[in-house]
């Protein structure tokens, strides 16, 4: 008799709870990011992008681990020339996971290391465990950051503590992190994925394109010089007032006042 066959699920997949998207990391123990995971987080996370039901995105690897990074044994038996064609791959996965057009939060249990520390700084905040380690230690192998790190951080936390924490490879606790501006918030570790929903779901019924427009802005800004990023600003504002959304909150500002109005368009 033959035993029925097992779907296996992705090595990333979304999974849609309310009006948030959680984007998964299952490839346990440490959720190890080989070209197959890669490819996964790519295929999520343009289908957070383009799903309308989806308000706002969690990043979350599960209890026990994050990430801890790229498959060292399989990045060690690639050539240069390898590297040269996968480069733009690795880079891909991670710009698609940025470039999600909705506040995203990453919630990190355990190691975030090497390109998982990478994937949580394309987050737009981060929310870890009190026991969660963060780090990028590509130098100790003779490589450096490739999925991001060494543009995402600086942009972060300011390039002097960025290039200490590039240039010994060291890891940061929590309290450390928090410190430096690498997450946002720590909390008890079995609160983490919680924490993360919470966050998520203030956006669940607000102006979902004004949030798209204020992300757009900001992170337009961010890679350009101050009069360009006045430009991207100035644009998107003009934009947003070919939309309902904004009349919506503009009359309910006008009817309530700005201490009690609270939007409730689509």
């Amino acid at each position: 008799m033959t035993s029925p066959s097992v779907v296996e699920r992705p090595s990333a997949w979304l999974e849609i709870e309310g009006a948030v998207g959680v984007l998964r990391l299952g490839r346990p123990p440490l959720n190890v990011l080989d070209r197959a995971a890669q490819s996964a987080l790519r295929s999520a996370a343009e289908e957070a992008a383009a799903d309308e039901r989806v308000r706002a995105v969690v990043l979350y690897g599960g209890p026990r681990a994050f990430s801890a990074g790229a498959d060292i044994k399989e990045m060690a038996a690639m050539t240069h020339a390898d590297m040269v064609r996968h480069a733009a791959v690795l880079q891909g996965a991670f710009d698609a996971v940025a470039a999600i057009p909705k506040p995203m939060v990453a919630a990190v249990n355990g190691a975030a290391l090497g390109g998982g520390c990478e994937l949580a700084l394309t987050a737009d905040a981060r929310i870890c465990g009190s026991e969660a380690v963060l780090g990028l230690p590509e130098v100790l192998l003779g490589v450096i950051p490739g999925a991001g790190g060494t543009q995402r951080l600086p942009r972060l936390i300011g390039p002097a503590r960025a290039k200490e924490l590039i240039f010994t490879g060291r890891q940061v606790g929590a309290d450390e992190a928090l410190r430096l501006g690498l997450v946002d918030q720590v909390v008890p570790p079995g609160e983490v994925l919680e924490a993360a929903l919470r966050w998520a779901r203030r956006f669940e019924e607000g102006p979902a394109l004004a949030l798209r427009a204020a992300k757009a802005a900001i992170d337009g800004g961010l890679a350009t010089d101050l009069g360009a990023g006045l430009a991207i600003e100035r644009s998107v504002f003009a934009a947003l007032f070919a939309t309902e959304d904004r009349l919506t909150g503009m009359r309910q500002f006008a009817a309530e006042g700005p201490g009690h109005a609270t939007f409730s368009g689509r």
